[in-house]
């Protein structure tokens, strides 16, 4: 066993690309490459620091992708060519030169491995013969880092922000997982431990006293190394949970009335709770301000919070407070495991399918969409997969003031997540796909960020639909929408750690008195606390 910090930061590097680890002196060190410098990096894994293992030959190495070791022989992919060479000089070598870009390596005693963005594919090559054995479809469309395990094949794909483990003789994906930082650009098994390396970029706030205002937003390079930890879930579906964390949400009201209204008397004021999940798990709720009673809306908790007078120029606090293990998942779902189903129950059909409330399914723009967006398909899963991709080719990400109904947003061509979920609902519906809307925030995604208060600037809504004799599966309302086909499906049938699961199908908060404005009344405060990454 090692015993390694959770975050391994390596000291003076950049762009780090490509992941190994190696035995040196009884000890461990992680095996990096610094694109921009062409620096390969010897990283100790408990102080951070860094050697450059080739001082004399940086300029062969700059602009690598990925990296590989097999025995005493270092692999490395850079531009179409793959190259090796020994830890003595670090001279490269050509191996193979493709038409095509390559970006991640991997090499058994027999074979070599390498993935291509462009081509779409994973390449495998004779080690001895240099010839092409196989090509096997790549499971992501991103730029991809690729380890060797026995008969599994690991792969990062960057854009996806998901690793896969692949049977490495067919290509078969066996389990993937999402990863809890974005940008996985290298990852390799140290013992049965998976380390996954990220580089990409983030603001910092930059002082500069020459400046009559000294702060600004600038960009830097920032690189680190952490271990990914999976627990697979057998099942129908199955499904993948990677990095979990504790997490303290805190949701309060503020009586804040810009225009009094008048006295209201036994006013119960409902705000839903956050729920038990195959990710998330509450461990305790607590009021904070005034005392609430639980009650149930369906299967959703929901704190009621009486109020027995409001007076016009009354101030109050309340609100609750959950700790939250919350973590990323991914269920595996093949087309093929749901081409006969059974009928949706009642119950099901009544609540999540018939209404339409005001998702517009009767306006003929809506449903010539609907019948546009699945064509001929039959196929549950793939007919919300074909919708899911009609509403981003159709749609762009803008926040909006208000919501507009589905044919409004349809005709218009932009809308916020809120937007994107009621097209989405109107037409799953109209093709006999039961589904919901799920929110209600995201807790900011700096898993690195302990214990420093984290607040939200806006609340985010997504949908879940409902396959009879699985159960319910998520999808996100527009982040997967990157304005271009294809699509990642990162966030298909997946969540990351970061998202809150709060009030399935049912209105976030509300009141008993119709009369009554919630928006007018209130300020709503969100905050978040990550307490630390689960050990498990």
């Amino acid at each position: 066993m090692f015993s390694f910090p959770k975050i391994i930061r390596p000291l003076g590097a950049y762009t780090l690309y490509g992941l190994a680890w190696k035995s040196s002196e009884g000890k461990q060190f992680a095996i990096a490459l610094d694109s921009l410098q062409g620096n390969l990096l010897k990283i100790d894994p408990e102080t951070d620091g860094a050697t450059v293992l080739n001082p004399y030959a940086t300029r062969q190495f700059i602009d690598g992708t990925g990296i590989a070791i097999s025995g005493e022989t270092l692999w490395l992919a850079k531009d179409n060519c793959i190259y090796y060479c020994n830890f003595e000089d670090f001279d490269l070598q050509p191996f193979l030169e493709l038409p095509e870009t390559v970006e991640g390596i991997a090499v058994s005693d027999g074979a070599v491995y390498a993935s291509s963005k462009q081509a779409r594919k994973i390449f495998v090559f004779g080690r001895a013969t240099r010839g092409l054995i196989r090509a096997i479809p790549a499971p992501g469309i991103g730029q991809s880092a690729l380890a060797l395990r026995g008969e599994e094949l690991w792969v990062s794909d960057r854009t996806e922000e998901t690793v896969y483990c692949l049977d490495a003789k067919t290509g078969d994906i066996k389990s993937r997982a999402l990863t809890p930082f974005i940008d996985p650009t290298g990852l390799a098994f140290l013992g049965n431990d998976l380390y996954v390396l990220y580089t990409g970029l983030e603001n910092y706030i930059r002082d500069n006293p020459n400046e009559d205002n000294p702060y600004s937003v600038q960009v830097r390079d920032r690189t680190f190394i952490h271990q990914l930890k999976l627990t697979h879930v057998k099942g129908k579906p199955s499904y993948t949970l990677s990095n979990g964390f504790l997490v303290e949400m805190v949701y309060l009201e503020e009586i804040s009335q810009n225009d009094p209204q008048e006295l209201v008397h036994n006013l119960d004021w409902e705000i839903a709770l956050p729920c038990h999940t195959d990710r998330q798990k509450v461990l305790s709720v607590q009021s904070v301000g005034l005392p609430f009673v639980e009650k149930t809306s369906g299967d959703q908790r929901v704190a009621v919070f009486k109020l027995d007078k409001l007076r016009a120029d009354e101030s109050r606090l309340f609100g609750w407070r959950a700790m939250l293990e919350l973590r990323g998942i991914k269920y595996e779902l093949d087309p093929a495991e749901v081409e006969s189903i059974g009928e949706i129950e009642p119950a099901i059909q009544a609540e999540y399918l018939y209404p339409d409330g005001d998702l517009a399914m009767g306006d003929p723009l809506v449903i010539a969409a609907a019948k546009e967006a699945v064509g001929t398909e039959t196929n549950i899963l793939r007919k919300m997969l074909a919708i899911r991709e009609y509403v981003y080719d159709k749609l762009s990400y803008r926040l909006q003031t208000s919501f507009g109904s589905p044919e409004v947003v349809l005709a218009r061509g932009n809308g916020s997540c809120g937007e994107y979920v009621r097209v989405l609902l109107a037409l799953a519906r109209l093709n006999g796909i039961a589904c919901r809307d799920v929110g209600r925030y995201k807790c900011p995604p700096f898993a690195e960020l302990h214990n420093v208060p984290l607040y939200p600037e806006y609340n985010h809504v997504w949908i879940e639909f409902y396959i009879p004799g699985i159960g319910w599966l998520p999808m996100e309302s527009n982040p997967d929408d990157t304005g271009e086909r294809p699509y990642p499906k990162r966030f298909f049938m997946g969540l990351p750690w970061y998202h809150v699961e709060i009030g399935k199908g049912i209105t976030f908060e509300t009141t008993n008195n119709k009369n009554f404005s919630i928006g007018d009344a209130s300020i709503n405060h969100m905050r978040f606390k990550i307490l630390g990454e689960l050990d498990s």
